[in-house]
């Protein structure tokens, strides 16, 4: 830390006796100074030397006898402490100038001009002198930015603020662009983040600002922003429960403020954040959120948090989307209201393009993507997410059948190239909601495309009990007609090969001496549809057994059957 010491003679010709401040060089005092609740007892001639202010103060306040004057100096910036700098400094006692004090010393010695035109070398010219050197250091420039805050009005008239924002900002900035070109991993980007915290919010959000104007990073201003308030709230370094919201009411949670505090510096926070895509991790945003809804955040603090995940949603986790219902009437177990938002937030941010909307699905084998969506495209990414969120919160007996198929129904059915996922969070949900009646369960499960199920889910569907006869019945018939139109590109396939043995259609193989056996790929083809035929009469065989438990479906069956047998 810098260090400017000043002065020569020993300080012991001060003393302090409770709150008088005595000077003990051997002369009567001739003055009383009161600064705040303590009283200097001085002599003139060492103040008005240095000082203009105290020079005319003096004058005006002489007593024509000669006896002592008394001055009230309640406005000196720093108050008494920084005083009793000054008075060492003009008695010419030793002084130590640091980054701790200076901004009060100057600030002090500007009030009471102490300028050159009372001295040489005199206190404004000092501090300033030792000012423009703690600029050049970090450290000591966030010193300096601290003690601002305790003399404000003066530090901003004299620019000290906005100078040790400008030298803090180039730094932050040249060490990140030097890091950046020179892809230094001894560097971290976060050196900064940490000192940044010592800093009242007004200082830090203008420094923050500077920082982000001058080209830091979006993504570093995002993760000292997230720095900075998880200093300051504790609720945002651990996952939120479904005790927070009794917990912040009651007091009861460890904090540094008020929950009117920790609510105004969130929302600034959050109001500061980069309007930029992917700067901040999803996990932080939906933490954020938690602790917002908590704190009851003003409405369009949330609502800014849900635009920003649900530009996101497909980089979101499973865990961080499971918020805890914080309203007063809870009625569900998590805010499905809240995901329901975000996902219309989604929606709106990646509107399905008229090709993709209108192509046709088709029945394809399993394995292969359905209605030519590519897998790994956001929009299926979230359509998985949501399907697995559903499955979570099926088992909420409180959640009702109608706000189910409203989420459900978010995301097109073009997005799933299997509805697998959907019918496993339908099944949790008629489980843990047996009271359903019939009309119910079919209409429930017509959110799933049965033409869409794995050969697993459709095995599984066919043998549930809680799904109605009906669905099964589709699930079978589209499995059946899969199976068909299996068999059917084999046979093609095998009557072409047939009819071309001489030829090569680069289905023949080498029999291990270097010759070609033209026959070999037929009696493989042969062995498949062999095998898929076996395949399609089982179906029809377990359909028969269903359709014996369940008499009233019997009339369907049959001629569901006769239709199949022609």
């Amino acid at each position: 830390m810098a260090l400017l010491k000043l002065g020569s003679k020993s300080d012991d010709i001060f003393r302090r006796e409770g709150q008088t401040w005595l000077c003990t060089t051997g002369l009567a005092s001739d003055v009383t100074i009161e600064v705040g609740e303590t009283s200097f007892f001085l002599h003139k001639f060492p103040l008005l030397s240095r000082s203009g202010l105290l020079k005319k103060l003096f004058a005006d306040s002489s007593n024509e006898d000669g006896s002592s004057s008394s001055l009230q100096l309640h406005d000196v910036p720093g108050g008494d402490k920084t005083f009793e700098m000054i008075t060492k400094f003009c008695y010419g006692v030793k002084l130590e100038i640091t980054p701790l004090n200076v901004v009060r010393l100057r600030c002090a010695a500007e009030h009471l001009q102490m300028n050159e035109k009372y001295g040489e070398g005199n206190l404004v010219e000092v501090a300033e002198t030792f000012l423009n050197e703690v600029f050049s250091n970090w450290t000591d420039s966030i010193k300096v930015l601290q003690t601002c805050e305790e003399v404000k009005p003066y530090a901003e008239d004299l620019r000290i603020v906005s100078r040790c924002i400008d030298s803090l900002t180039i730094k932050a900035c040249s060490e990140d662009i030097l890091c950046s070109e020179t892809k230094s991993q001894a560097s971290s980007d976060d050196w900064w983040y940490e000192d940044l915290c010592l800093l009242s919010l007004p200082l830090y959000k203008r420094l923050i600002v500077s920082i982000e104007s001058k080209g830091m990073k979006p993504e570093n201003v995002a993760a000292s922003l997230i720095y900075y308030l998880r200093r300051f709230i504790p609720m945002m370094n651990r996952q939120s429960s479904f005790n927070d919201k009794t917990s912040v009411s009651q007091g009861t949670t460890p904090s540094r403020g008020s929950e009117a505090t920790q609510r105004a510096l969130l929302e600034e926070i959050v109001g500061l954040i980069p309007n930029k895509k992917c700067v901040t991790p999803s996990k932080y945003l939906l933490r954020l959120l938690k602790t917002a809804m908590i704190l009851h955040a003003s409405s369009s603090c949330i609502e800014n948090l849900e635009k920003r995940i649900g530009s996101q949603l497909d980089q979101v986790e499973l865990v961080d989307l499971l918020i805890p219902n914080m309203g007063y009437s809870v009625e569900t177990l998590y805010d499905i209201d809240c995901f329901q938002r975000i996902i219309d937030h989604f929606m709106s941010m990646y509107q399905p393009s008229t090709t993709a909307a209108t192509s046709p699905l088709c029945i394809a084998e399993e394995g292969s993507l359905i209605g030519g969506v590519d897998a790994l495209t956001p929009m299926t990414i979230v359509a998985n997410l949501l399907d697995a969120y559903l499955a979570e919160v099926a088992l909420d007996v409180n959640l009702k059948l109608p706000k189910f198929q409203a989420l459900a129904a978010s995301i097109p059915d073009y997005a799933r190239p299997l509805d697998d996922g959907l019918y496993h969070a339908i099944d949790i949900y008629l489980k843990a909601h047996p009271w359903l009646i019939d009309s119910e369960r079919e209409q429930f499960c017509r959110l799933m495309n049965c033409q869409k199920l794995s050969l697993e889910a459709s095995t599984h569907a066919a043998q549930n009990e809680r799904v109605p006869l009906r669905v099964i019945v589709q699930v079978l018939f589209f499995e059946q007609l899969r199976l068909r139109t299996s068999i059917s590109s084999w046979l093609f396939v095998s009557d072409n090969l047939e009819n071309t043995q001489g030829g090569n259609l680069g289905f023949t193989r080498s029999n291990g001496n270097g010759q070609v056996d033209p026959t070999q790929g037929g009696e493989n083809l042969r062995d498949r549809v062999s095998e898929l035929e076996k395949e399609c009469s089982n179906i029809k065989n377990e359909l028969k057994k269903l359709v014996k438990t369940k008499r009233g479906w019997s009339i369907f069956p049959r001629i569901f059957f006769r239709k199949n047998s022609s």
